[in-house]
């Protein structure tokens, strides 16, 4: 049996942050219903279409079931009091108060159902100066100090290709706080409101920002921290071809086996003298060859040194196939299928992944 098995979870949830976050509950065997608005949340219109829904919605909603209801009526409300009353987890993704306009706040559902587990999700907290402030992830992350840690070149700054705020401090942020609230539960029969802010764990990611600048008064500016651009043990080359080696050789060891390895001046290997000149250094000796000259030669100096491969060559990459990150099967209603979106939940605790799943149509109850 799976270790969520015979838990209801209603996911008032919608885009990324909340969806992501009960599809891990899912996954680990919760009965998850998706409460959406008639019509659908927006993500069902997300590209590509695929087998006649969106791929986005799918892969971020596989095997949960659905409900529509209009929250401003009060004979859909009517329809939901029973599933608040037999719910053990709620997740919704509104800004604050929102829900409680609506009669389904935290407190007036605690009075019908004391047991239930009412995670609020939010950019900023359920209360504070920001609370209601409207934002997404770049907001996130510029508010909090962490994008300004490294945001590239001041005439071309780069927007970072993860969505770090929605996953790392909502989805995974809630599952972790849920699976407390639930063991919690256990011990004293009561659920609990828990309060996801977005932004809370950027500051976890700025942790050695936040040791030095706590400990000596002046906080890194923007590229100088190691891990974001200052060392040349811990950056990224182009090569001659236009591929990017990911130099991560922070250790001595790997230092010093991938400074023998592409040759580099004696003088410039204490890299604690002059970082710059051994990082245009580094960049010079890198960029002299192809990605297919240096890939053996990284391999095989074992120095934390790689090539960086394009997504479509990571997923056919044979050590994560081989993990079986790919599968689990997501099924459309037109019968295609693909692999099911891989999440950060050990295999012991999943379904069997012969078995594919469909997101739920519309009219599914």
């Amino acid at each position: 049996m799976q270790p969520l098995a015979g838990l209801l979870v209603l996911d008032f949830s919608t885009l990324l942050p909340g969806p992501l976050a009960t599809l891990m509950l899912a996954e680990a065997g919760a009965e998850v219903i998706k409460i959406e608005r008639p019509g659908g949340e927006d993500m069902r219109a997300f590209p590509p279409p695929w087998g006649g829904e969106s791929a986005a919605f799918a892969l971020l909603n596989r095997g949960k079931k659905q409900i529509a209801l209009d929250l401003k009526r009060p004979e859909d409300r009517n329809r939901l009091q029973p599933l608040l009353e037999q719910a053990d987890i709620l997740v919704e993704q509104y800004r604050p108060t929102v829900l409680q306009r609506l009669g389904i706040g935290y407190d007036l559902c605690r009075a019908v159902n004391p047991r239930l587990i009412y995670c609020s999700i939010s950019g900023y907290g359920q209360a504070g100066p920001r609370a209601q402030e409207a934002g997404h992830d770049l907001n996130y992350i510029g508010n909090t100090g962490l994008l300004a840690l490294q945001p590239g070149p001041a005439a071309a700054p780069v927007v970072p290709p993860m969505l770090v705020a929605d996953i790392a401090g909502g989805s995974f942020p809630a599952v972790i706080n849920i699976l407390l609230a639930l063991r919690a539960r256990d011990q004293s029969g009561k659920g609990c409101h828990i309060d996801i802010a977005m932004t809370d764990a950027m500051f976890t990611f700025a942790w050695y920002a936040l040791a030095l600048g706590q400990a000596s008064g002046r906080f890194p500016r923007p590229g100088e921290l190691m891990l974001a651009g200052a060392s040349p043990r811990y950056q990224l080359y182009p090569t001659k071809d236009g591929k990017i080696v990911a130099c991560g050789a922070l250790e001595q060891k790997f230092w010093t086996a991938f400074a023998s390895l592409i040759g580099l001046a004696p003088e410039l290997v204490d890299d604690s003298r002059d970082p710059a000149a051994t990082k245009a250094a580094v960049a010079r000796l890198i960029v002299a060859r192809s990605s297919d000259e240096w890939r053996p030669l990284f391999a095989k100096a074992d120095c934390c040194v790689t090539i960086v491969v394009p997504l479509e060559e990571a997923v056919r990459d044979a050590h994560f196939t081989g993990r079986g990150l790919f599968d689990h099967r997501l099924e459309s209603a037109k019968g295609n299928t693909m692999p099911a979106l891989p999440v950060p939940i050990d295999p012991q605790f999943r379904d069997d992944p012969a078995t594919p799943k469909r997101a739920p149509g519309l009219r599914e109850t």
